[in-house]
C-alpha cells in the first residue's frame, strides 16, 4: 500500500470517529497514530469521557473483532488468555480461547486487577501471542490493547508494573470537553444518538484488518533523517539525566517514539518525519515511563512538565 493511500485511510478513520466523539481532536489523532504504528494505548480519564465509546467506534471503522474485559480484583489470567479444557469424548484437552483473541481489546479499568492478572497481557502486548501449558497461540496480526483507568479513584486499585507500562505506546489523557462541545454532545443525543446502541453511531467501515496490516508495513517505510534519530535518542536519554526524575525512559521508549513519529507524519500527509512530529508525541510516549522523585512530587511537578523541560534542553535539529 502506498503512503498516500495510508494517509487517506487514516483520514477516513478519523472522520468516522468524529461522528461519535466530540471535542477530543488530540486524542483522536493519537489514537489513529497508535493504530497505524501498531502500539497499545493506556487511556486515562474520569468516568463519562467517552473512553469506551472511542474504542467501540474504532472497531467499527476498522471492521475488526472487538472484545471487552472488565478488570476486577477476582479476575484470573485464564479469564483473559483462555484455558485448556478436558473433553471426555475425545479424551484430550482442547484450548478454549479467551477474549484476548481479537483485533481490538478493551481492558476496562485495568488497574482494578492484581499484578498476577495484569501480567497475563505482557506476552500478548509484546509478542503478539500467549502461552498456555507450553503451547504458543498466535493473536491477530493487528492486535491492539486499549486499557483504561480512572485517575480520580484509587481505592481498590493496583498500580500497573513498570514492565507493563513500558509496553504501551501512548498514555493518552482524556479530559472534560469545553462548554460548546458539551452542548454539541447533548444536541446529538437530542437528535437520536445513543452511546449504548451501535445502530445510532452512523459509522461506516473504511478499512479492513488486511488493509490495516498493509498500512502498518507502509508506515515503516517513512524516511527519517539521521539527525532526527539522534534527536529521538537525546530526548529519551535526557529523561535519565533530569534531576527531578528517579527513573528515566527505556530504549524501548526511543523505538516507540520513532514509530509513532512515522505514523504521525503519514497522518499529516508527509512521507518523512519532522522535529514537530517527534515533539508533539514526546509527552504521550514518555509520561508513563518516567518516575518523579519525592521532592518533585511535593513541589507539584507533573510528568508532562518534566518532559517539557527535557525538550527545552535539547537543540532541535535543522533538516
Amino acid at each position: 500500500m502506498e503512503l498516500e493511500a495510508v494517509a487517506q485511510k487514516a483520514d477516513a478513520i478519523r472522520r468516522e470517529l468524529c461522528k461519535v466523539i466530540v471535542g477530543m481532536d488530540t486524542v483522536l489523532d493519537q489514537t489513529v497514530v497508535a493504530l497505524l504504528a501498531g502500539g497499545h494505548i493506556l487511556l486515562e480519564g474520569p468516568p463519562g469521557t467517552a473512553k469506551t465509546l472511542l474504542v467501540r467506534a474504532l472497531s467499527i471503522a476498522v471492521h475488526g473483532e472487538f472484545h471487552r474485559i472488565q478488570f476486577t480484583p477476582d479476575l484470573m489470567p485464564a479469564d483473559i488468555i483462555g484455558v485448556n479444557i478436558f473433553h471426555p469424548e475425545s479424551l484430550a484437552f482442547q484450548f478454549s480461547a479467551g477474549p484476548v483473541f481479537c483485533d481490538l481489546l478493551l481492558a476496562d479499568e485495568i488497574n482494578r486487577a492484581p499484578a498476577k492478572t495484569q501480567s497475563a497481557l505482557l506476552e500478548a502486548m509484546q509478542e503478539g501471542q500467549v502461552s498456555v501449558d507450553r503451547e504458543v497461540h498466535s493473536l491477530s496480526p493487528v492486535f491492539l490493547t486499549f486499557a483504561t483507568q480512572n485517575p480520580i479513584e484509587y481505592e481498590g486499585t493496583y498500580p500497573l508494573p513498570e514492565a507493563q507500562l513500558d509496553r504501551f505506546l501512548f498514555k493518552i489523557v482524556a479530559g472534560y470537553p469545553q462548554k460548546p462541545q458539551e452542548v454539541e454532545i447533548l444536541n446529538r443525543y437530542q437528535a437520536g444518538f445513543d452511546a449504548s446502541r451501535l445502530a445510532t453511531f452512523g459509522i461506516e467501515p473504511c478499512t479492513s484488518v488486511a488493509e490495516l496490516s498493509e498500512a502498518r508495513a507502509a508506515v515503516r517505510t517513512v524516511s527519517v533523517a539521521p539527525q532526527l534519530l539522534d534527536y529521538v535518542v537525546s530526548i529519551v536519554r535526557g529523561t535519565r539525566e533530569l534531576p527531578s526524575l528517579t527513573l528515566g525512559a527505556s530504549p524501548r521508549a526511543a523505538v516507540m517514539l520513532l514509530q509513532g513519529s512515522k505514523a504521525m507524519a503519514v497522518l499529516r500527509g508527509r512521507p518523512y518525519v519532522t522535529p514537530d512530529d517527534v515533539r508533539d508525541l514526546a509527552a504521550p510516549v514518555l509520561r508513563h515511563r518516567i518516575v518523579l522523585n519525592p521532592e518533585a512530587e511535593i513541589e507539584g511537578m507533573t510528568a508532562d512538565q518534566c518532559v517539557a523541560r527535557v525538550l527545552e534542553r535539547i537543540e532541535v535539529p535543522r533538516i
